[in-house]
């Protein structure tokens, strides 16, 4: 029997693609629906032959109708089932915004809490690559302000695989938003332990006294990259990773200022009405104007749409020297 001591190495894909395999395989309740679930690509290898092992009943692979396929599903919610919708490109799942944010999102209120739509909605992102800007967006900020929906954005190896299963194993709706920048990553990990969604929130990835840095997803790497550069220079930068998007739970974010009295927010969406703006004034509003050694700034996407020329898509993402030169001004 393996103890809670051994580990299995995992990729992010992989990570995902262990969650589904233990859901599928504990769970009766649940099935996947999406387009692209049977190729040969298998969603960035995250899905590879889960149709073969679960059989395409429960893996099904449908005509391309983001909307049919999540309003179905949100259908089979609302009956008992557990369905996970996998949206490969985060852009099209705007087709599906009417089932997500008018239904899903909405029906347990209506009905005073007598029904929940416990689905799950994987969207991807899924940028560079000379992809342009129909293929590009990190729409989580969309999301995360509807109320009722859960909108989780693993960054980590280990969150990929536990926080699907959470998301999943949730009672409510749940967007679960996973980006293909981070694929690459690799970690040593124990047999899952089933966590409790509502239970989950920010999470301090790394100590420091100097500044603290906040994000989520791909952007949290990119912090733990810029506190490494930093560290060379003598800053103690803390990173603290959001994780979880809606509801936000931003007390780690306040203790972490207070300790530090700087804050950079470092976000892969748009500066306008984003999850950057957001922390910052989670951060202003509890702290008092003295916890403050310096005004907190940001660090996201110009207000623009991708671009397509690789010269371009370089000035357009934020890149590890643009988090460093933003600390640096902190620092004075």
């Amino acid at each position: 029997m393996m103890s809670m001591n051994d580990t299995t190495p995992l990729n992010y894909g992989t990570a995902i693609l262990s969650a589904f395999e233990h859901l599928l395989g504990k769970y009766p309740e649940v099935f996947v629906i999406g387009q692209g679930l049977w190729s040969p690509w298998y969603v960035g290898n995250s899905m590879t032959a889960l149709d073969v092992k679960f059989g395409t009943r429960r893996v099904i692979d449908t005509p391309v109708s983001e909307s049919a396929c999540t309003g179905a599903a949100v259908g089979a919610a609302l009956a008992g089932m557990k369905p996970i919708v996998v949206h490969p490109r985060m852009d099209f799942m705007l087709y599906a915004m009417d089932a997500i944010v008018n239904q899903a999102a909405k029906w347990s209120h209506m009905v005073g809490g007598q029904a929940h739509p416990g689905l799950t909605v994987r969207g991807i992102i899924n940028r560079g690559g000379e992809q342009g800007a129909q293929h590009s967006q990190a729409l989580h900020a969309w999301f995360a302000h509807v109320p009722g929906l859960r909108v989780v954005m693993p960054a980590t190896v280990a969150d990929a695989r536990d926080l699907l299963v959470a998301s999943v194993l949730s009672p409510d709706p749940v967007v679960y938003i996973d980006d293909r920048w981070l694929y690459d990553l690799t970690d040593d990990l124990p047999p899952i332990f089933e966590l409790d969604l509502a239970a989950q929130g920010p999470r301090v990835l790394t100590p420091g006294d100097d500044v603290t840095l906040v994000s989520a997803g791909f952007s949290t790497r990119l912090a733990l990259q810029a506190r490494e550069a930093l560290a060379s220079e003598g800053i103690s930068a803390e990173v603290v990773d959001l994780r979880v998007l809606n509801p936000l739970k931003p007390q780690a974010v306040v203790d972490s200022v207070r300790k530090t009295g700087r804050l950079v927010a470092v976000d892969g969406g748009w500066r306008t009405c984003g999850m950057a703006a957001e922390v910052l004034a989670c951060a202003v509003e509890g702290l008092p104007p003295g916890a403050w050694k310096a005004a907190p700034v940001r660090v996201t996407l110009p207000d623009a749409p991708a671009p397509s020329a690789r010269a371009l898509e370089r000035a357009y993402y934020p890149q590890l020297h643009d988090l460093v030169a933003a600390v640096r001004g902190q620092m004075g």
